[in-house]
């Protein structure tokens, strides 16, 4: 009964193994990694179908083992070092987190509880030049009144705003600005 592909290429793998670890070292520069290799070969032996005609065994295993060690290579190239997941694990998550976003919510909804307090024309100049970004004069020209009452609408807005969501007034409409 004529050997089948496994049983030859076992048989080769066994008589010269101590032949094989030598060269692959030689080869991959390892003796761990020619070791690896050489045992994941053993394994894939098994997989080798009696079609396929196999001329030279040993030439047959040392390939099989060569391209193993190659692919384990750049497998490892692939993988992140120990090094780089410590980095990935450092990096802070920057969305809110359930508490901030229903704090966020309550903030706007008193906004908004805000704005419909005010009279019409400060909340329209107040949308006008901070969410358009309209200047006072432009919002002047489009409410046909003065800079003057534009002025003292969007400060009255500002405060009151503020006031309502207990913050204090940051922003400041012309005049001089405080020396540093």
């Amino acid at each position: 009964m004529a050997d089948t592909n496994r049983l030859k290429l076992r048989r080769q793998l066994v008589e010269n193994y101590d032949n094989l670890i030598k060269h692959l070292t030689r080869r991959l520069g390892s003796s761990d990694f020619a070791y690896e290799a050489l045992h994941e070969t053993f394994v894939r032996l098994d997989g080798v179908p009696e079609t396929t005609e196999v001329r030279s065994p040993a030439d047959y295993i040392f390939r099989t083992a060569i391209n193993i060690a190659k692919n384990r290579r750049k497998a490892q190239t692939y993988r992140v070092s120990p090094s780089e997941i410590e980095a990935l694990i450092d990096v802070t998550d920057e969305m809110p987190d359930p508490a901030r976003t229903a704090e966020a919510r309550s903030d706007f909804q008193a906004f908004e509880r805000a704005l419909l307090q005010l009279p019409e024309r400060p909340r329209h100049v107040l949308r006008l030049m901070s969410l358009e970004g309209k200047t006072a004069q432009e919002t002047a020209e489009i409410l046909q009144v003065s800079v003057r009452t534009v002025a003292a609408d969007y400060q009255q807005a500002l405060q009151h705003c503020a006031h309502s969501l207990n913050r204090p007034l940051l922003a400041r409409l012309g005049g001089p600005r405080p020396r540093v």
